[in-house]
């Protein structure tokens, strides 16, 4: 009877045994899957970090006038890659937030400068920038569903008693500011 009921303890021992491993494996597949899509998200913000400063001489060509929004243009750039360098995800939501929102400026104020908008570079520049801009945000998408599913992984149980004993964090979602999902107001841009 004691060779039985030490089998069961043992066998009941494995069974947990194998279930914490188990559990702990998939703790360090979500948090690698968020690094990934982390990751994913730094390579598109250093494309587009390496296109603005053409746009911006490509534009200087035409936009004489326009030097402060230009520099706007510059000053959030850096700011972003201020806060992608610390991996600072709220900073880097406030940023990005601002960056678009000159950079719709910047597309606003090339619409008065009709030999700009037809330069082929500034188009070839624009749609590149859009399209990385598109990028940026599906990849938003899948880092913010990468977070949302490590985060509850941690708080889950039996998760959450595995994932105190590991190197395990909660991460921040990536959001941007309410500004940035409203409707742009082009007259406001005109305005300036």
């Amino acid at each position: 009877m004691t060779v039985l009921v030490f089998s069961l303890v043992a066998g009941a021992a494995v069974v947990v045994f194998f279930y914490a491993v188990g559990v702990y494996n998939a703790l360090v597949r979500v948090k690698n899957n968020v690094r990934q899509a982390w990751s994913n998200i730094d390579v598109i913000l250093k494309q587009r970090h390496d296109e603005l400063p053409k746009l911006v001489e490509t534009c200087k060509q035409y936009m004489t006038y326009e030097a402060e929004t230009l520099e706007k243009v510059m000053r959030a750039r850096a700011a972003v890659s201020q806060a992608q360098s610390t991996g600072n995800v709220s900073a880097l939501g406030a940023a990005e937030g601002q960056l678009r929102g000159v950079l719709g400026g910047l597309y606003a104020v090339a619409e008065n400068y009709p030999d700009l908008k037809a330069n082929a570079s500034f188009q070839s520049l624009q749609g590149r920038i859009s399209q990385l801009e598109n990028t940026i945000s599906d990849r938003r998408e899948l880092y913010n569903q990468a977070v949302t599913i490590n985060n509850t992984r941690l708080e889950q149980f039996p998760d959450n008693l595995i994932s105190g004993l590991g190197q395990f964090e909660r991460f921040d979602v990536l959001k941007f500011d309410a500004a940035e999902t409203t409707d742009v107001n082009v007259g406001a841009l005109f305005n300036k």
